[in-house]
């Protein structure tokens, strides 16, 4: 009994290789004790030595014992042996049905082969006998995100943090929930808490790195990245993240350079050879990408990590004009992506629009007005429309003028928006919270360009809220950009997001986002003043580059400058998916695309209310 107590001394003190050698010294007199073997594996596995013929022993020897088949499939689960792993985590529960770490375990063994359901159920089994176990919190958070329910995961990830408030991988984990759900404050908030309880959490400053690229802090986002690698040279996904950054600021050789640093590191990476057709245009000549690119994407793949490889094989398909190949690649990406986000609430989208239009109308708009609500600054010029509709192209232009500062996309309204209700925008107190909103608005403007005597905010879905943003900034111009309905829908279905925009990945989906977005737009024409609103149709600012590029100067009160024809040379950081397109000259290419895939776009065929452009 005191050699075991002992033992068990080493272990908590981490004394791995004295236990190690204390083990091996009590089985030459013991070799049939089953305790002793386990006690051996254990110090073995926690050495990062091959722990599994000492802990098969113990299992042998101690076939009644949960803990031992425990330990075993544990050690098994390392091995990769997976299936082994789950028939002794089976044998454990068997004899101990109550075992809350073996129904915890055997989730992750299922989360790693992307069973998510069944994860969730093994944790939430594990947190039946054991409801403070901060782990199985954590993890059901995972198997939550994969499967989609992100609110769901939110909570378990609180849940655990409430248990833990020290549970740094919640904290991170809490912050990537954040960040799919476009809440990218909160979420740079938990990667720092993250990082402020384990400074060397390499994955952390990883994480922070992401968020901050997503909210255009470049510089930051690149430090973040460089501290995650001097902590963990060999994390390919920081130098993917990294490489995007690159990309962002136009530096494409650079960032393809850091893709195949980090094909180097994993050559398997389905994120590092995606990364590389987003930065130029293929060509047969890419026959290898090709040929890796299929090797990777026929492997068994989660859906997250086959998701963009299956994305960046249709861009390659369509760049060599295979359009049949590019939209089953594009169908399947986005098929698997319904997997995991889930699907799309039409009838909740439609009572959304319903809510706008019956609260922001004419007389909600004069009764603000009556009141003096709005802040009169002149500064902010809002570019909507649908994604991929053009909105990228149009804030290059502009802010290639020495007077104007591009912000990207902004999420102040859409948080806003989140936070409150129309309702609240009805009530007595709607004057002084928009009074608030426009205050705090060009408090944020200030910080990004204190000089710039317009800075144009291009957060597509903003066309949602253009009445509580009139309400608040009347002085401020929204440039609504219009492409035709196809061309649109299908550049949305072709491509991969990582957060948000449900109805993206199916086609019936779309067609119905597309209407609903109509019929707001529609009412907002009705009901804001005609000077504040441009419409641009995509088309024609293509064709007529200068013509337009004048129009829009004009309209937010600017002089003409020659540079804003000279777009493609703007050094500027761009994290939009047209990342690359707005660096290269105009080009009609894009216009009637949706005529190469006529025989595909079933539900879209409806959205046709005039003849479409050919192509060119």
């Amino acid at each position: 009994m005191a050699e075991l107590s002992r033992l068990a001394a080493l272990m908590d003190a981490g004394a791995f290789d004295e236990l190690e050698r204390s083990a091996l010294e009590l089985l030459a007199r013991h070799p049939d004790s089953g305790v002793l073997w386990q006690w051996l594996g254990l110090s073995q596995r926690m050495q990062g030595k091959d722990a599994l013929p000492a802990l098969q022993r113990a299992a042998a020897l101690l076939p009644a014992d949960a803990g031992a088949h425990n330990n075993l499939a544990n050690a098994l689960g390392v091995a990769g042996r997976l299936e082994e792993a789950m028939a002794s985590y089976a044998r454990a529960l068997a004899i101990r049905p109550d075992f809350a770490e073996a129904h915890n375990n055997l989730g992750n063994v299922l989360l790693e082969r992307g069973q998510f359901a069944e994860a969730a159920a093994g944790y939430r089994r594990a947190l039946e006998f054991r409801p403070d176990y901060a782990k199985a919190s954590n993890s059901l958070g995972d198997a939550l995100r994969g499967l989609g329910r992100l609110e769901e995961a939110l909570a378990s990830y609180a849940r655990a943090l409430r248990i833990r408030p020290d549970f740094a991988e919640a904290h991170d984990n809490l912050g990537f929930v954040l960040r799919d759900l476009g809440r990218l404050d909160e979420a740079v908030a938990c990667f720092r808490r993250a990082i402020h309880i384990r400074p060397d959490f390499a994955m952390a400053h990883s994480h922070l790195g992401i968020a901050l690229r997503l909210q255009g802090r470049t510089q930051e986002a690149q430090s973040s990245c460089r501290t995650a690698l001097e902590l963990d040279p060999h994390l390919a996904a920081t130098l993917i993240v990294l490489a995007e950054t690159h990309a962002d600021q136009g530096e494409f050789s650079a960032a393809e350079a850091l893709f195949r640093r980090a094909i180097a590191l994993e050559p398997d990476s389905p994120e590092a050879w995606a990364g590389i057709p987003r930065l130029r245009r293929m060509t047969r000549q890419d026959g290898d990408w090709l040929a890796q690119a299929q090797r990777v994407v026929a492997q068994s793949l989660p859906p997250r990590q086959e998701v963009p490889l299956r994305y960046a094989l249709g861009k390659y398909f369509d760049d060599v004009q295979e359009f049949e190949s590019a939209f089953e690649q594009f169908r399947r990406a986005n098929e698997l992506t319904t997997r995991y986000r889930g699907g799309h609430d039409q009838r909740g989208l439609t009572r959304a629009v319903d809510g706008l239009i019956g609260t922001f109308d004419r007389q909600w708009l004069r009764s603000v007005r009556d009141a003096g609500s709005g802040t009169m600054s002149t500064r902010p010029v809002f570019i909507v429309g649908m994604l991929r509709s053009g909105t990228t192209l149009a804030e290059q232009i502009l802010a290639s003028h020495p007077a104007v500062f591009g912000a990207g996309e902004l999420t102040f309204w859409s948080t806003a928006a989140s936070r409150h209700a129309p309702a609240a925008f009805a009530g007595a107190a709607s004057a002084s919270l928009l009074r608030r909103l426009a205050g705090e608005y060009l408090q944020e403007l200030e910080r990004l360009s204190p000089e710039a005597l317009r800075v144009i905010d291009k957060m597509p879905a903003n066309f949602l809220h253009l009445g509580v943003i009139h309400a608040a900034l009347p002085n401020a111009r929204f440039i609504h950009l219009r492409r035709h309905p196809i061309d649109t829908c299908l550049s949305i279905y072709f491509q991969h997001f990582e957060a948000g925009h449900s109805y993206a990945n199916d086609l019936a989906d779309l067609a119905h986002a597309y209407g609903e977005y109509r019929r707001i737009m529609a009412h907002w024409r009705l009901v804001l003043p005609r000077d504040v609103l441009l419409e641009l149709p995509y088309e024609e600012l293509v064709a007529g580059l200068e013509a337009w590029s004048r129009t829009m100067l004009d309209f937010i009160g600017l002089p003409w400058d020659p540079r804003c024809l000279e777009f493609d040379r703007t050094a500027r950081t761009v994290i939009t998916a047209s990342k690359w397109q707005v660096r290269q000259k105009i080009s009609s290419a894009s216009v009637g695309r949706w005529r190469h895939y006529e025989p595909f776009i079933g539900p879209l065929r409806a959205l046709i209310d005039e003849p479409a452009p050919q192509p060119r």
